[in-house]
């Protein structure tokens, strides 16, 4: 195993030093919580939004904290839920009187640790919302999950649902809008290699040279099959097509097409692999509203890459376009 790291006990408490000293004036890390904040909170009477979970997803979830974002992000340990006792501290934290909505991926320890979290917070007289993403169509329930993973669409949930309560909407409202962005997004994910987790030294599966996987999970579970590597405008087409025959029906309107990098492949892959996702969407007669193409919600240094498609009216679309600016999205600003 080669790693840019000091210590295998450390990596996560190393990786927030570092951000917090990237961006210092941007955010305020509780290193010794593992909780990354906004510097400058909200104001008072807006709706806070909480999010987190493992780490090894960077920039998800703590490079999204910032306006038009995240109020808060905490991280666990690598690929692993973070505690109730993090999640309490970072709602307590950001709540400016208008309550605070949790971001969740459905990860079973994610949203058992969540909603102790809200319970005890709500004794306290917070109130607090919870929206579970659960967009995957690659497999119905995986090692981690009863249900649907929750992948790619969170990230578009955190942009949208956090320019809403930016814009002062209130907590029934920021949810809604939250949900509603996740029922109207799916995901499906691929890989051409596995990752390494610091603890445990060695790839955590084993992937032949001329095989992929399709559907795979972003801690490495497994997906719906694996096959021999393909080109890309075909792998395109595995991604695009389970995608399509799930996402709720247009009505009119058009997608926000989300080409996620794993980690290690190299943005010219992710660009030439939007292209292909994008000729098919075209034939398909499915107009992009928007795109975003990178590295985004990652699985370490695992090559591969996602695809969300998001049906977005003009709502949707309205609060995509809104200002945000975070280390990890930045636009409008």
């Amino acid at each position: 195993m080669k790693k840019l790291i000091n210590s295998v006990d450390t990596v996560v408490t190393d990786a927030l030093t570092g951000m917090a000293a990237a961006h210092p004036g941007a955010l305020r890390v509780d290193t010794d919580q593992h909780i990354v904040y906004r510097a400058q909170a909200k104001e008072q009477g807006k709706v806070a939004i909480v999010s987190g979970g493992g780490s090894g997803h960077e920039p998800l979830h703590g490079g999204f904290v910032g306006s038009g974002m995240l109020d808060a992000a905490c991280a666990g340990e690598i690929f692993t839920s973070p505690v109730p006792d993090q999640i309490v501290a970072a709602t307590a934290a950001v709540d400016r009187g208008a309550g605070v909505l949790h971001l969740v991926k459905n990860y079973t320890g994610d949203v058992m640790n969540f909603e102790m979290a809200a319970e005890i917070v709500a004794a306290d007289g917070i109130e607090v919302a919870s929206v579970v993403t659960n967009d995957d169509v690659a497999v119905e329930d995986s090692l981690y999950t009863a249900g649907r993973r929750g992948v790619g669409v969170t990230v578009l949930a955190e942009k949208i649902a956090g320019a809403a309560a930016e814009e002062g909407q209130s907590l029934a409202q920021v949810a809604e809008i939250a949900t509603r962005v996740n029922a109207n997004g799916r995901s499906m994910g691929m890989a051409l290699t596995s990752c390494t987790v610091p603890a445990n030294g060695k790839p955590s599966f084993d992937l032949p040279d001329d095989e992929m996987e399709i559907g795979i999970g972003i801690h490495g579970e497994p997906g719906r099959h694996r096959e021999k590597i393909a080109p890309a405008s075909e792998i395109a087409g595995r991604l695009t097509e389970p995608i399509l025959a799930e996402l709720p029906a247009g009505d009119g309107r058009g997608v926000i097409a989300f080409l996620n990098g794993m980690g290690a492949s190299p943005l010219l892959e992710l660009y030439l692999m939007y292209g292909e996702v994008a000729k098919i969407l075209g034939a398909a007669g499915i107009t992009v509203e928007r795109s975003l193409v990178g590295n985004y919600i990652t699985s370490l240094d695992m090559a591969g890459c996602s695809l969300t498609l998001l049906r977005a009216d003009d709502e949707l679309l309205r609060l995509w376009d809104a200002p945000v600016n975070t280390p990890g999205l930045r636009w409008g600003v």
